[in-house]
């Protein structure tokens, strides 16, 4: 069940609400304290949280502003914010969705499967993030061509030709994060003692 909003943090939330509606109109604090008869420093202490936020304020506030009361003061709803996990499968690889958005970035978890083994170079725009959860995953970015074990990431820009693939006798699990902005190819990798290490690639 989710949980519901307290009345306290409904009502913090109303004086920065009512910034942001005053704003977005193109108000000022004194054209607002004209059109309402509330004084100018009342508005500002009102905004600040400074001053409770009463319904004999909130009401010609909210008129002069032309929004509902709504807008203000009603609590925000809150949504199960699981992903619903419904794979699809693209050229023989299972594809998980990790995030919910449309847009940008995108998270996968990706299985390839073990015959899933023949490099075909691709380009197109974009940055992509690697991490290999299980088995060893085979890149070749370029004229690179390495594996990575479980643990490993990378990190590379789409327009590199660049293809990765099973490394071994069984599927490799990995998790995907695809963007717009490119950067320059690196890797990151496990040093023996315990911490993260980062070597061009290129």
């Amino acid at each position: 069940m989710d949980a519901q909003p307290t009345v306290d943090a409904v009502i913090e939330q109303i004086a920065p609400r009512l910034r942001r509606a005053r704003q977005k109109k193109g108000v000022s604090l004194a054209d607002l304290a004209r059109a309402t008869g509330i004084s100018t420093s009342t508005l500002s202490r009102l905004e600040s949280a400074q001053r409770k936020p009463s319904l004999e304020l909130l009401l010609p506030v909210v008129a002069a502003l032309g929004i509902p009361l709504d807008e203000v003061v009603a609590a925000p709803r809150i949504l199960d914010p699981r992903v619903p996990q419904r794979p699809t499968r693209q050229d023989g690889r299972v594809l998980i969705p990790l995030s919910r958005q449309q847009g940008e970035p995108r998270a996968y978890k990706m299985t390839i499967p073990a015959r899933d083994e023949q490099p075909h170079l691709r380009t197109h725009a974009g940055h992509e993030w690697l991490y290999v959860l299980r088995g060893r995953l085979r890149v070749r970015l370029g004229d690179h061509d390495f594996v990575m074990g479980a643990g490993e990431a990378a990190e590379f820009d789409c327009r590199v030709p660049h293809w990765f693939g099973a490394a071994g006798r069984g599927d490799v699990e990995v998790l995907s994060l695809f963007g717009q902005q490119g950067e320059r190819i690196h890797l990151r990798t496990a040093r023996r003692d315990g911490q993260s290490a980062s070597r061009p690639v290129g």
